[in-house]
């Protein structure tokens, strides 16, 4: 009897020594947690600070050429990431047409708006109205109208584009090499870039390459023969996507890229999830792995625009790696963003589009040598794009609304950042000509 009651003692006390091991596991989990949020609200409070700084000052500076390029040049990194752009964009680009360079701007009369979209978007940035019908005097060849009429949030007219095929029209994402640099300096319309291994090398100015991309962008649209008439739209995103920045402007809905994509491609309906302050992970703040369920059942296309506030507070750590996909790292939340959309919509088209470029992430790079390259992110979305086979747009290595040409910012992108009405209209074309590729080649 003694026997089994020392037994069932020694049960009893390693049953207390298992639990007690397990609270304490769960303790240190707990604290580990704790410590990690503290953290994570630390950092992403001080990053969101700088940025805020840094685009206030760049939005005061915008109409002053000397004074925001010795800003940019006093805070940015030594360097940038150099992207080439397609050999034969680059080279229609440099000729004779780019009269633009850093000391002397072009200036938003170069843009001509149509009255109506100005009268109904008004956006107080550096153009006035929106570039709904833009057509670039010297620039660019194709003069098309993209929306006849002014389009209510849900519904659309029936006027569509011209019909024309648009097979032979798509224009080429490319893979482009980057490297460190220094020395840069803008001379007549590109970029040359002195130092190292890059001699001689150079990059076409991002805002002759965005003027000729959206010359290509509207001959796309005008060749449309899909019908989107039928198609509902759901767009997941940051303040790009919200438009944030216009939120004090009258009718700013009416400014963001969401709007303007409807209006392009005649969609039915295009939903607006964009978050000012979202980030893809969760270590940033409304992350869109946790709030991609408020996409509509019944949304056909699905389009993910992210990674640049990912850029702004992510170190290696919360980048992690396709090896691991841990949760609350960039890896480990876009794997389980991705694979939920092809979950949960299974009938949808999904599309996922990388961040500009803008250099404001190289200034915060200059204060947090912790933070990554962009191109960290956008390689990750990549590969992951290409493994989850969903449909992607490369807009970080086009050239495409890049802010480290000080004529970007003062035409189109006036805080480093985002986007005025103009700017967001050239990004929600640039998307509807990537998306008219992509809807040709499922008629194929």
């Amino acid at each position: 009897m003694n026997g089994i009651n020392k037994f069932m003692l020694m049960l009893i006390a390693m049953v207390a020594i298992m639990l007690i091991a397990v609270g304490i596991d769960k303790g240190y989990e707990y604290y580990k947690d704790i410590k990690w949020e503290k953290g994570r609200v630390a950092a992403y409070e001080q990053a969101k600070a700088d940025v805020e700084a840094m685009q206030e000052t760049i939005q005061t500076l915008s109409q002053n050429p000397e004074q925001l390029l010795a800003y940019i040049e006093e805070n940015e990194l030594n360097y940038v990431e150099i992207k080439t752009v397609q050999e034969s964009v680059a080279e229609e680009t440099v000729e004779k047409e780019a009269e633009v360079s850093v000391s002397g701007w072009p200036l938003e009369d170069s843009v001509e708006l149509s009255e109506e979209t100005a009268d109904e978007s008004k956006s107080g940035s550096m153009s006035e109205g929106t570039a709904a019908e833009n057509t670039v005097s010297e620039n660019t060849a194709v003069e098309e109208t993209i929306s006849e009429n002014s389009v209510p949030e849900s519904s659309v007219s029936e006027n569509n584009a011209p019909k024309s095929s648009v097979s032979e029209n798509s224009v080429s994402e490319n893979s482009i090499s980057e490297n460190s640099v220094s020395g840069n300096t803008v001379t007549g319309n590109v970029v040359t870039v002195s130092g190292n291994d890059l001699i001689g090398k150079e990059v076409c100015a991002s805002y002759e390459a965005t003027i000729k991309m959206n010359a290509a962008d509207r001959e796309i649209i005008a060749g449309n023969q899909y019908d989107f008439s039928n198609v509902k739209i759901a767009c997941l995103g940051d303040s790009l996507t919200a438009a944030t920045n216009l939120i004090h402007e009258e009718g700013y809905e009416q400014m963001t890229y969401p709007y303007f994509l409807q209006q392009t491609l005649g969609a039915a309906e295009v939903v607006n999830l964009g978050i000012g302050g979202s980030s893809v992970g969760r270590y940033w703040d409304q992350a869109f792995v946790d709030r991609y369920r408020e996409i509509p059942n019944d949304t056909d296309l699905i389009i993910v625009m992210g990674g640049t506030n990912d850029g702004f507070c992510a170190t290696r750590k919360e980048l992690g790696t396709l090896e691991e996909r841990m949760p609350r790292t960039f890896a480990g939340d876009l794997d389980e963003l991705l694979r939920g959309l092809k979950e949960n919509y299974p009938e949808a088209e999904i599309v996922l589009i990388t961040p500009l470029s803008n250099v404001l992430h190289d200034m915060l790079r200059k204060k947090n040598e912790a933070l990554l390259p962009q191109s960290m992110f956008t390689d990750m979305m990549e590969k992951l794009a290409l493994e989850y086979g969903v449909n992607y747009i490369d807009l970080y290595h086009t050239n495409f609304l890049d802010t480290h040409d000080a004529a970007i910012i003062h035409n189109f992108m006036p805080d480093g950042v985002h986007g005025n009405a103009s700017g967001y209209q050239l990004l929600a074309e640039h998307i509807a000509a990537q998306i008219v590729g992509i809807y040709a080649e499922k008629e194929e």
